[in-house]
Protein backbone atom coordinates (compact mmCIF):
# COMPACT_ATOMS: atom_id res chain seq x y z
CA UNK A 1 0.00 0.00 0.00
CA UNK A 2 0.69 3.03 -0.84
CA UNK A 3 0.62 5.85 2.04
CA UNK A 4 0.40 10.05 0.99
CA UNK A 5 1.64 11.44 4.84
CA UNK A 6 -0.71 14.23 5.62
CA UNK A 7 1.20 16.40 7.39
CA UNK A 8 -1.13 19.54 6.74
CA UNK A 9 0.97 21.07 3.98
CA UNK A 10 -1.10 20.94 0.82
CA UNK A 11 -4.47 19.48 -0.85
CA UNK A 12 -3.49 16.12 -1.32
CA UNK A 13 -6.46 14.33 -2.96
CA UNK A 14 -5.25 15.50 -6.73
CA UNK A 15 -2.71 12.52 -5.86
CA UNK A 16 -4.99 10.29 -4.86
CA UNK A 17 -7.14 10.47 -7.91
CA UNK A 18 -3.82 9.89 -10.06
CA UNK A 19 -3.65 6.90 -8.41
CA UNK A 20 -7.11 6.09 -8.80
CA UNK A 21 -6.53 6.59 -12.78
CA UNK A 22 -4.24 4.24 -13.03
CA UNK A 23 -6.12 1.10 -10.71
CA UNK A 24 -3.29 1.62 -8.07
CA UNK A 25 -3.85 2.06 -4.27
CA UNK A 26 -3.34 4.36 -1.95
CA UNK A 27 -4.41 6.28 0.69
CA UNK A 28 -4.05 9.70 2.63
CA UNK A 29 -3.16 9.48 6.04
CA UNK A 30 -1.75 11.14 9.14
CA UNK A 31 -1.46 7.86 11.30
CA UNK A 32 1.43 6.88 12.34
CA UNK A 33 0.65 2.72 12.35
CA UNK A 34 -0.50 3.34 8.68
CA UNK A 35 3.00 5.32 7.95
CA UNK A 36 4.84 2.69 9.60
CA UNK A 37 2.92 -0.58 7.57
CA UNK A 38 3.53 1.19 4.35
CA UNK A 39 5.15 -0.35 1.76
CA UNK A 40 5.94 2.46 -0.25
CA UNK A 41 5.58 6.55 0.93
CA UNK A 42 4.97 9.50 -0.70
CA UNK A 43 5.67 12.85 1.21
CA UNK A 44 3.65 15.82 -0.66
CA UNK A 45 3.62 19.39 0.76
CA UNK A 46 3.01 22.77 -0.72
CA UNK A 47 4.37 25.92 1.34
CA UNK A 48 7.30 26.70 3.79
CA UNK A 49 9.79 24.58 4.85
CA UNK A 50 10.20 25.53 8.36
CA UNK A 51 6.46 24.92 8.94
CA UNK A 52 6.55 21.49 6.70
CA UNK A 53 8.94 20.61 9.38
CA UNK A 54 7.34 21.81 12.39
CA UNK A 55 4.12 20.22 11.52
CA UNK A 56 6.10 16.71 10.88
CA UNK A 57 7.56 17.24 14.42
CA UNK A 58 4.57 18.40 16.13
CA UNK A 59 2.77 15.07 14.68
CA UNK A 60 5.33 12.91 16.13
CA UNK A 61 5.92 11.65 12.28
CA UNK A 62 9.77 12.31 12.00
CA UNK A 63 10.85 9.51 14.31
CA UNK A 64 8.52 7.32 12.20
CA UNK A 65 9.74 8.46 8.86
CA UNK A 66 13.63 7.95 9.67
CA UNK A 67 12.64 4.17 10.82
CA UNK A 68 10.83 3.31 7.38
CA UNK A 69 13.10 5.37 5.26
CA UNK A 70 16.96 5.09 6.62
CA UNK A 71 16.23 1.87 8.51
CA UNK A 72 13.88 -0.40 6.44
CA UNK A 73 14.48 1.12 3.48
CA UNK A 74 11.00 2.09 1.90
CA UNK A 75 10.81 3.73 -1.44
CA UNK A 76 9.80 7.59 -0.55
CA UNK A 77 9.24 9.91 -2.91
CA UNK A 78 9.30 13.58 -2.07
CA UNK A 79 7.11 16.05 -4.25
CA UNK A 80 8.01 19.79 -4.07
CA UNK A 81 7.83 21.03 -0.77
CA UNK A 82 8.45 17.65 0.51
CA UNK A 83 11.37 16.93 -1.76
CA UNK A 84 13.17 19.61 0.06
CA UNK A 85 12.48 18.54 3.02
CA UNK A 86 14.73 16.00 2.09
CA UNK A 87 17.95 18.39 2.60
CA UNK A 88 19.64 19.79 5.61
CA UNK A 89 18.32 23.01 5.85
CA UNK A 90 17.08 25.87 3.39
CA UNK A 91 17.32 29.29 2.87
CA UNK A 92 13.72 29.80 3.15
CA UNK A 93 13.94 29.78 7.22
CA UNK A 94 16.10 28.19 10.22
CA UNK A 95 14.62 24.58 10.90
CA UNK A 96 16.97 21.61 10.12
CA UNK A 97 15.44 19.46 7.31
CA UNK A 98 15.24 15.48 7.54
CA UNK A 99 18.91 15.08 5.86
CA UNK A 100 18.34 12.42 4.19
CA UNK A 101 19.71 13.97 1.23
CA UNK A 102 23.33 15.77 1.13
CA UNK A 103 22.83 19.32 0.69
CA UNK A 104 20.70 22.54 0.91
CA UNK A 105 17.45 24.13 -0.48
CA UNK A 106 18.15 28.11 -2.18
CA UNK A 107 16.06 30.53 -3.73
CA UNK A 108 16.32 31.26 -7.30
CA UNK A 109 19.12 33.86 -7.87
CA UNK A 110 18.90 35.72 -11.39
CA UNK A 111 21.01 38.72 -12.40
CA UNK A 112 18.75 41.57 -13.51
CA UNK A 113 19.13 41.73 -17.17
CA UNK A 114 17.25 37.54 -17.54
CA UNK A 115 14.01 39.17 -16.16
CA UNK A 116 12.62 35.71 -14.86
CA UNK A 117 9.89 35.92 -12.67
CA UNK A 118 10.13 33.75 -8.81
CA UNK A 119 8.36 31.79 -8.64
CA UNK A 120 8.72 29.59 -11.40
CA UNK A 121 5.51 28.33 -12.73
CA UNK A 122 3.75 26.93 -14.93
CA UNK A 123 4.81 23.61 -17.53
CA UNK A 124 8.80 23.04 -18.14
CA UNK A 125 10.62 19.61 -19.04
CA UNK A 126 13.06 17.90 -17.45
CA UNK A 127 16.47 16.89 -18.84
CA UNK A 128 18.02 13.51 -17.89
CA UNK A 129 21.20 13.18 -16.40
CA UNK A 130 21.33 9.47 -15.61
CA UNK A 131 19.33 6.71 -16.03
CA UNK A 132 16.64 5.94 -13.22
CA UNK A 133 13.61 3.63 -13.00
CA UNK A 134 11.42 6.23 -11.80
CA UNK A 135 11.98 8.38 -15.48
CA UNK A 136 11.49 5.40 -17.48
CA UNK A 137 9.26 5.55 -20.29
CA UNK A 138 9.34 9.53 -20.38
CA UNK A 139 10.35 11.18 -23.52
CA UNK A 140 12.91 14.02 -23.72
CA UNK A 141 9.39 15.42 -25.13
CA UNK A 142 8.45 15.66 -21.59
CA UNK A 143 6.11 18.33 -19.75
CA UNK A 144 5.87 18.86 -16.03
CA UNK A 145 4.32 21.44 -13.81
CA UNK A 146 6.25 23.40 -11.41
CA UNK A 147 5.26 25.75 -8.86
CA UNK A 148 8.16 27.05 -6.49
CA UNK A 149 10.53 29.93 -5.41
CA UNK A 150 13.14 27.18 -3.77
CA UNK A 151 15.29 24.32 -5.32
CA UNK A 152 17.38 21.74 -4.27
CA UNK A 153 21.60 22.17 -4.23
CA UNK A 154 22.84 18.64 -3.84
CA UNK A 155 26.59 18.34 -2.48
CA UNK A 156 26.78 15.10 -4.04
CA UNK A 157 26.18 15.84 -8.26
CA UNK A 158 25.34 11.68 -8.50
CA UNK A 159 22.01 12.30 -6.68
CA UNK A 160 21.07 14.52 -9.39
CA UNK A 161 19.04 12.40 -11.78
CA UNK A 162 17.37 15.28 -13.95
CA UNK A 163 17.65 18.82 -14.36
CA UNK A 164 15.51 21.46 -15.65
CA UNK A 165 16.19 24.97 -16.91
CA UNK A 166 14.79 28.21 -15.42
CA UNK A 167 17.42 31.15 -15.72
CA UNK A 168 20.17 28.51 -14.96
CA UNK A 169 20.09 24.47 -14.87
CA UNK A 170 19.21 23.33 -11.35
CA UNK A 171 18.12 20.13 -9.83
CA UNK A 172 14.83 18.79 -10.65
CA UNK A 173 14.71 15.25 -9.78
CA UNK A 174 17.27 13.83 -6.84
CA UNK A 175 17.59 9.83 -5.94
CA UNK A 176 19.72 8.24 -3.38
CA UNK A 177 18.89 4.80 -2.78
CA UNK A 178 15.34 4.08 -1.95
CA UNK A 179 14.76 8.44 -2.04
CA UNK A 180 13.68 9.29 -4.84
CA UNK A 181 12.29 13.42 -5.04
CA UNK A 182 10.70 15.43 -7.90
CA UNK A 183 10.49 19.11 -7.96
CA UNK A 184 7.24 19.71 -9.92
CA UNK A 185 4.05 17.99 -9.58
CA UNK A 186 3.23 14.81 -11.48
CA UNK A 187 -0.42 14.62 -9.92
CA UNK A 188 -0.87 17.79 -12.05
CA UNK A 189 1.49 16.77 -14.82
CA UNK A 190 -1.07 14.45 -17.27
CA UNK A 191 0.39 11.83 -19.02
CA UNK A 192 4.43 12.35 -17.69
CA UNK A 193 3.25 12.75 -14.75
CA UNK A 194 1.32 9.28 -14.38
CA UNK A 195 4.00 7.63 -15.69
CA UNK A 196 6.74 8.95 -13.33
CA UNK A 197 3.97 7.60 -10.40
CA UNK A 198 3.09 4.45 -12.09
CA UNK A 199 7.12 3.91 -12.36
CA UNK A 200 7.11 4.77 -8.41
CA UNK A 201 4.60 2.54 -7.78
CA UNK A 202 5.88 -0.78 -9.26
CA UNK A 203 9.61 -0.64 -10.69
CA UNK A 204 11.06 1.57 -7.96
CA UNK A 205 9.79 -0.95 -5.36
CA UNK A 206 12.66 -3.34 -5.69
CA UNK A 207 15.37 -1.25 -8.00
CA UNK A 208 17.81 1.92 -6.57
CA UNK A 209 18.67 2.73 -10.04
Amino acid sequence: MIVIVDYGMGNLRSIVNTFEKLSIKAIVSSDIGQILSAEKIILPGVGAFDKGMDNLERLGFIEALNRKVIVEKTPVLGICLGMQLFTMSSEEGNAQGLGWIKGKTIKFKFDSAQELKIPHVGWNKIIKKQDSKLLEGIGEDNRFYFTHSYHVECEDKDNVIAETAYGYNFASVVQKDNIWGVQFHPETSHKDGMALLKNFSGACVNATS
